[in-house]
């Protein structure tokens, strides 16, 4: 068994581990306010840090380039109500724009 397979196997472990334990836990705790209300803000959260990440990084270093531009105008879509194929169209055709230039 190599490196890879020991891997692959214990990252499964892992992953059942942790399934199994969030099954595990009382009721009681999941109904909780404060705990619905962290619940709903983790998704927003890491996705926020996956757009921060991808957008001014690249192999590890900060990188301002046509992403960031990108991102800007569909913030102000965003800030304008427009829908959400509006967000991204516009902010795809900046980007493309810009990498064209």
């Amino acid at each position: 068994m190599n490196a890879l397979w020991i891997g692959v196997v214990g990252t499964s472990a892992i992953a059942f581990t942790l399934k199994y334990l969030g099954h595990s836990i009382p009721e009681k705790y999941l109904t909780n306010p404060r705990m619905l209300r962290i619940n709903t803000l983790i998704p927003i959260a890491l996705l926020s840090a996956l757009v921060g990440v991808q957008t001014i990084t690249e192999k590890g270093k900060w990188v301002i380039d046509q992403r960031l531009a990108g991102v800007a105008v569909a913030l102000i879509a965003l800030s304008l109500k427009a829908p959400y194929f509006a967000v991204v169209i516009s902010a795809a055709i900046t980007s493309a724009a810009l990498y064209r230039l």
